[in-house]
């Protein structure tokens, strides 16, 4: 078992690493306009939870997700060759909606700052 910091400094490393290789290595498609926006790796390095947002938003996660996932075999043998861990964590992808909830918020924000502007239930937080 490894300290909390030693996790997060492995955490940090592995979301350094995907986002180079998301710019320089990985040619799919799927994955374009995709990054990383965090990673936890758990005090027993066995699996690494890696969180992916996009600027297409919520409706390409499951296809992005996807694409992730079919290079989870390629992402984890580069990310052990670059990084120096006896055994590389199982990596798992999950998609992080805070950048599209973050952005809702603001519109909300905008909306009162102007009164003329009827705001509506739609562009409230957690009304998906």
């Amino acid at each position: 078992m490894v300290s909390k910091n030693r996790a997060q400094r492995i955490a940090d490393r592995i979301q350094e690493e995907i986002s180079e290789m998301l710019i320089f290595d990985i040619q799919d498609p799927n994955l374009s306009g995709a990054s990383v926006t965090d990673v936890s790796v758990d005090r027993e390095l066995a699996y690494a939870d890696i969180y992916i947002s996009s600027v297409q938003g919520s409706e390409s996660a499951e296809n992005i997700l996807n694409g992730f996932q079919r290079a989870s075999g390629f992402l984890r043998s580069e990310l052990a060759r670059r990084i120096d861990l006896r055994t590389f964590p199982q990596l798992r992808f999950h998609w992080d909606p805070t950048p599209e909830r973050a952005e809702k918020i603001e519109k909300l924000l905008d909306s009162l700052s102007q009164p003329d502007q009827p705001t509506s239930e739609d562009d409230l937080p957690g009304s998906e």
